[in-house]
Formats: structure tokens, sequence, C-alpha cells
């Protein structure tokens, strides 16, 4: 025991002279390690029973003094070293954001379009005179001398040219598609019969209105002037709107925000821009399980087939129009939103948790970024990461313009299915996502499936008779459990593993959320298909963008609906296929998240007239694809509103392989009168003309028509509203003509067929001249209230008879 004790006051006098020799050649770090030594070694020296002379006592506390000394020296060395490290980054930011502005001013010159170069140019020149001042660095110095030195060089040449040369043609033309794989937003002129092929002053006023989402404005693009979008700043952007709202889950984890440099040492936005890796893309605690399946789909389209789809919605680009790192921290994204292109612009500030860990959505490739940006940009327009949930319908038309179809799998013909889904996905006509519905916790974890979660479609195959579909949750883990899962050991066979390339022993080691599952399961276990389809089938495009204010029309229109905005759809060619889409415009987070207003677009088959009677009162064709089999159709379009309370913006867009027309019907109506306190009484409600005796009781009204010298010009429309248990008629028995010899003339006209509720009788070419109006329930004795309305295209007077 003493020898121990002894050898530990041996070890502390030879740690301590170590230390005093360290500490006179100034090695602070080693001096620091061996007086720290010295003293624990003396302690547990004396924890031992050992005993120290005076002397000694004395250098215990001589080593601690100087001990403490040398670490606040090394702590104020390691704070200096810091600064002038962080001052190097950010030198060598600036030089990164003064060499993407030389870039920008590089691009704009080899356009040719010099007015914008030039001053890009002077801007670089000056920064980078004014940084050499502050930044010491050698080597950031000569990149700075090269930027100064090409900006100057290009600037002589450009002030040296002629200012007589001819300027480039900057006026705008009316297209606002930004990519040949985009849809436009409005057909060109030669792919319509008739209709406006530029936008109206009420189409303009619309599209401004809805701009503005959840009190941000998200303009139209415009890519002759939103393609020179600045992307160079000389300090590092940040969002003027902001950082986005954070979910509560983020809240609870977030440890502050951090750039794209600073997430990884050489960041890009594509790591391989040829390849892009949809596998890689990982959903994390923002509940947007749809948004990241449509990325999935897209992606894998751009790699399948070859062509852009998503990575060309993302700037600054470069000269291949390939998505690019801005060292400056601003990007644009373009989304397709309320009815038309609009540009998002974002910074780069990406929320992080205690680990490191991002609380967003990412690529596993450390180094792209494409998913989060994108993510960001659309999380951003619908009001932060706190987002509600979506569907992938209304996402991925966002991400590409692509036509929404949902298909409820339960009601659907399973063999029909697979073979459109199959060969419409391998021709690239079709992007698929798929849905499940409400599963309780216990087979959520029996199947492995999650409840209302999206999966995204990576593949169809029909093996051996086997249908089956390769799925792929967001969050790149948890999987199917149930059969050609990789737990059922008994339906792979080697043909089968061999054909699909696919061994589930390996997949067992590692869940990436990818699995197969059979057509009958997923008819079980799902619920919804999320169809878009590639617009580029149709060869002509027409949209209109329109308003329907809140106090026109009935709030319910079961009844009457000749207030509703309709539309005139002619389409000239047999076998030709037209499909229409209806999107309103939302421009508040709470109305996406709670949504109360309900639209629908009704198809009448009646020759493109104006229809006025109800849901109840028609026969409709309530078909969004409308296959063409005549010489020409007619149809009537008709927005509908669910218990219309409040204005609603909209946009109708029309897509078919054949020529057609799309006008809204005007109002040719310019005088109206009305009679809102007609009533049939007991002594007046005689029924209609079944019942001779009492018929003649019934109020009579009389209209006088003038104003046009041509039967032809004038058309007149009588409506009659009553309580929707009363089926109503009208009768028009003429009075008096103006013109004795017209060949227009009647005795009497009526509206049919009694409705209940609502009816109507539209007359055309009608003499000027006086009529009479008996309005009538079918049974006699129905008493109660109604109203009595008289359109016309000319100067009408109406009043009661009796």
């Amino acid at each position: 025991m003493a020898d121990n004790v002894k050898t530990l006051l041996d070890e502390a006098q030879v740690l301590a002279t170590l230390a005093v020799s360290y500490d006179q050649q100034k090695d602070l770090e080693a001096s620091i390690y061996f007086y720290g030594e010295a003293i624990k070694t003396l302690h547990k020296y004396l924890e031992q029973g050992g005993e120290l002379q005076e002397e000694f006592s004395q250098k215990i506390d001589e080593y601690q003094n100087r001990l403490i000394s040398l670490q606040e020296k090394q702590q104020h060395l390691l704070a200096k070293e810091n600064k002038n490290l962080k001052l190097k980054e950010e030198s060598d930011c600036s030089v990164q954001r003064l060499e993407f502005l030389l870039k920008e001013a590089l691009d704009e010159d080899e356009e040719g379009d010099t007015d914008e170069a030039l001053p890009l140019y002077l801007e670089a020149i000056e920064t980078g005179l004014k940084a050499k001042k502050e930044i010491k660095d050698h080597k950031l110095n000569e990149r700075l001398t090269s930027i100064i030195t090409q900006a100057l060089e290009r600037a002589e040449v450009i002030k040296g040219i002629d200012k007589t040369r001819p300027k480039l043609d900057k006026k705008l033309n009316k297209s606002f598609s930004f990519d040949e794989d985009a849809p436009p937003s409005f057909s060109k002129s030669g792919h319509i019969i008739s209709g406006q092929d530029s936008y109206s002053k009420e189409e303009i006023q619309v599209l401004r209105q809805s701009s503005n989402i959840n009190g941000i404005d998200y303009v139209p693009f415009i890519a002759q002037i939103d393609l020179r979008e600045r992307f160079s700043t000389l300090s590092m952007f940040e969002d003027p709107k902001g950082l986005l709202a954070l979910s509560s889950k983020q809240k609870s984890v977030i440890v502050g925000f951090r750039r794209l440099s600073e997430l990884a040492e050489n960041p890009l936005i594509f790591e391989n821009f040829n390849r892009i890796d949809c596998y890689a893309i990982k959903q994390t605690i923002v509940t947007d399980c749809s948004f990241i399946a449509s990325l999935t789909v897209a992606s894998l389209y751009e790699r399948r087939f070859s062509k852009r789809l998503i990575s060309c919605i993302i700037y600054p680009q470069n000269r291949k129009r390939e998505p690019v790192y801005n060292p400056c921290g601003k990007y644009m994204v373009i989304l397709h939103i309320n009815g038309i292109l609009r540009k998002v612009i974002i910074d780069d500030r990406l929320p992080f948790s205690h680990n490191g860990q991002l609380l967003c959505s990412f690529s596993i490739n450390k180094n792209e970024f494409w998913v989060s940006l994108l993510e960001k940009a659309y999380m951003k327009v619908m009001g932060g990461y706190d987002f509600p949930g979506s569907n992938s319908n209304i996402d991925l038309h966002a991400l590409t313009g692509w036509i929404p179809e949902r298909i409820a799998l339960k009601e659907t013909d399973v063999d029909k299915f697979f073979k459109m889904i199959s060969s419409r996905y391998n021709a690239g006509e079709v992007l698929v996502t798929f849905s499940t519905g409400d599963i309780s916790d216990y087979e959520s974890e029996r199947t492995g499936l999650v409840s209302t979660h999206a999966y995204a479609m990576l593949d169809i195959q029909n093996v051996q008779g086997k249908r089956l579909f390769l799925l792929k949750n967001p969050w790149s883990h948890v999987r199917w459990k149930g059969k050609y899962s990789e737990r059922d050991m008994s339906s792979w066979t080697p043909e089968l593993k061999k054909a699909l390339n696919y061994d589930p022993n390996s997949a067992k080691n590692f869940d990436n959320g990818i699995f197969w599952i059979d057509i009958d399961s997923l008819v079980n276990f799902f619920d919804v298909c999320y169809l878009s389809w590639n617009p580029s089938l149709f060869k002509y495009v027409y949209c209109t963008h329109d308003i329907w204010r809140a106090g026109v029309g009935p709030a319910k229109d079961l009844y009457y609906m000749g207030d509703n905005p309709q539309y005139s759809l002619k389409i000239k060619n047999p076998d030709s296929s037209t499909w229409i889409l209806l999107t309103r415009h939302i421009m508040d987070r709470d109305d996406f998240a709670n949504n109360k207003e309900y639209i629908a677009l009704i198809v009448y088959k009646n020759d493109g007239e104006k229809s006025n009677l109800g849901l109840i009162l028609m026969v409709l064709e309530l078909i969004p694809h409308i296959t063409c089999e005549n010489p020409e159709l007619r149809y009537t379009l008709v927005i509908s509103q669910y218990e219309k309370s409040s204005t609603i913006l909209y946009s109708l867009r029309a897509y078919s392989t054949s020529p057609f027309s799309l006008k809204k019907i005007p109002n040719i109506y310019r005088f109206k009168e009305k009679e809102k306190n007609g009533a049939w009484t007991e002594r007046t409600a005689g029924g209609c003309r079944n019942h001779p005796e009492t018929y003649p009781l019934n109020p009579v009204y009389e209209f006088t028509l003038s104003g046009s010298s041509r039967d032809e010009d004038n058309e007149v429309l009588i409506e009659l509203r009553g309580p929707k248990d009363y089926a109503v008629g009208i009768e028009v028995i003429t009075v008096s003509v103006m013109n004795q010899n017209s060949l227009n003339t009647f005795q009497r006209k009526d509206s049919g067929s009694f409705r209940r509720g609502c009816t109507y009788v539209k007359i055309k070419s009608i003499p000027n001249g006086t009529y009479q109006i008996i309005p009538a329930t079918f049974l006699p004795g129905k008493i109660g209230p109604f109203f009595l309305y008289v359109h016309s295209t000319h100067q009408v007077q109406l009043k009661k008879i009796k």
C-alpha cells in the first residue's frame, strides 16, 4: 500500500515537471493537460493517506492558479480564432454572392440584353472594391480581383457600344406559359373556334383579387419579367414576410433555423439532375403526406421519361435551365395557384432540432435540397408548416398543372380500373397516388398501413395473372404487412421474384417504406385513387376566370339556377374527348382547413342555351369527361354552389382533343319587372285548366312590351317561383299586338308540364303588344305566396289585373 502511495507522489512530480516545461515552451494545450493531471494525481495521493510537506501543499495551489490562468487564456484565443473563422466564412460568403452577381450579369450579357447587364456589372465592381478594403485573406482577394476585372472589362465594352442600336422589344405577350411542358393558362388563338384569347378586365380583376393569399401577394408569373428576377443580394436574403409559422410538433423540438450552407459543405439543389432520386424523399413531422407523395410520383415521372415536370419550377437556373444553389439564399418556385401560374419567393432558412435533424421534409442525399425548398414554397402559400392536410389532386395540380380525377375504389370496376391505370401509367399519361381512409389503431398495427394517409404509386405490374402495385409511404418507413409484403413467404414464387427483381429476404433488412400489394388488398384497405392526367393529351385548351357574387341568385339552386354563372360549350368534331375542370380560388388558410364552400359543375345537353330550372327539375349529365359522338354537340355548363353564402372566385378550364368554343352565356335581358307580393288565396287558388270552374279565379297580370321595331329583337323570359311543395305553371295569353301583320303572333303559350317550386316560359321573337300572365298551381286550393318576374330585351311594364 505504502509503495502504491509513494508511486503516486513520484508520478505527480513527473507530471508537474512536464507541465512546467511545456509552460515555459508556451505550449498551451500540453501545459494545461499536464497541470491538470499533476493536480489530480496529487489529490489522489492525499486521498490514499499520503502526506505532503508544506512546500508541496503550496505547489498544488500554484498549479491550480496557473491552470485557471492558462484555461482563461485558451478560451480567449479560441474565441478570437472562432471570430476570425467566422469573419473568414462571412468573407467567403460575400465573395460567393459577388460571383453569383457576376454570373447574373454575364447571363444577361450573353442573352444580348446589355441594358440589364450593365448595372449588374457596375454593382459588382462597386461592391467588389468595397469588399477588398475589408477582406484581408489573400486567396479571397484574388477572387475579388478576378470578379472586378471581368466586370470592368465587359462594362467598358458595353459602354462603347453604339447607342443607336435597336432596343430589345420588351412588350409582354399574353402567354403566361414558362416551359414547353407546362400547360398554358389559356389556349392559343388557333386552338379555339371562338372565345376570348386574352384576359378581360374582369378576369384581370379576379386574378388580382385572388393573388392575396393569407395576407401575402403571390402575383402571376410572367416569363418575360420574372425570368429576369434578381437572385443576387449583397447580404444573405431573408424573406420580408419572415419565417414560416411552425406546427406544434416543430415548436416542441426546434432549436433554430439553418441555411443550406450550414447544412452541407457543398449544397446542391439536385445531386444528379439527370436522375432525380424519388426514393430519397422523406417526410418528417410536417403533416403533408399527400404533398410528399405528389413530389415522389412527379420526380419519378422525370426519371422515367426524361421530361421536366417539377425541376423546371425552381429558380435560379443556369444556362442549361438546371436549378442551381444560390449562395445569397434567395429562391423562386412557380406554382399553379388560384387559376394561374404564380411565383413564390422564399429564403433558404430551414428548421432543425437539437440533434441537427431537419424538421421539414428532405432528401436523404445529404447535399441536395430540392425537396425542402419545394415544400417550403408550398407551405408558405398554405400559411406555414402547420399544414391542415390536403390530397394529391390538389397538390399535384399546384406542382404540375396536371388534370385531377378522383376514383372511389370501393365503387370501381376492378378489372377496368387496373387495365386503364396500367396502360395509361406506362404511357406517361397519368400520375397515381392512393389514400387510406380511417383505420383503427389495431388494424393499423396489424396491416402496417397508416390511417388517412397518402401513398405514391411507383409501379404497376401484371405477372402471371397477379395484379400488383408498388407503393411508397412518404415516411420512408412503415410498410404493408399483408399479402405480397416482405413478410409473405408463400406468395413470392421464384418466377415472381425474378420478374419483379424483388427479394423479400433482403427487403426485411431495410424498411424504406416501399412495398408490393395486390389489387384485392389495395381495394379492400385503401379508399381513394387520385389520378393526375397529362394535359398534353389535349391539343386544345381554354380557360376563363370569373366571380360569383354572394347576392346573386337564391342560396339553394335545387329549384332555380337562372342566376348561376353559365357557359355555352360547343364541340365540333366526332370521336373527340373534352374534359372540364372547375377550381375555386382559396385565399385563406381557415377556408382551406375547414372548407364550407362547395361548388360543382353541372352539364346540360340543351343546345348551349341558358338553363333556369334547378337540379331537381332537370335531367342532367354529371360527367366531367364528355365524349362527343355527334358532328357537333352543344352543352350548357352551370356553376352550382351548395348553400351559397359568400362571394366566390373561380377558374373554368376546358381541355379537348378537337376544336371547341367556350363562352359565358350573357344576360340578354336588360329590363326586368317583378311581383314579390303575389299570393294564391282562398279566393284565387284556382288550379290548372283541368279545373275549368275554378281556373278563372287565378291571379292575372298584364305586361306591355315596346321599344323594338322588329319582332326578332324581342325576347321575354317569365319566371314563377312558389312554395317548393307546389307544382306550378304559367300561361301567357295575347291581348293585342301593335303589328297585326306580324308572323310571330300567338294566341296562348304556357310553361309546359307543371313543376315543383319553380317554372318559366321563354318566348322569342315576340311582337310588341300587351299580354296577360296567369300563374297557377296544378291543384286548386293551394294557398301560398309566389314571386313573378318578367325579363325582357326591351322596355316592359307589368301590372296586376286581378
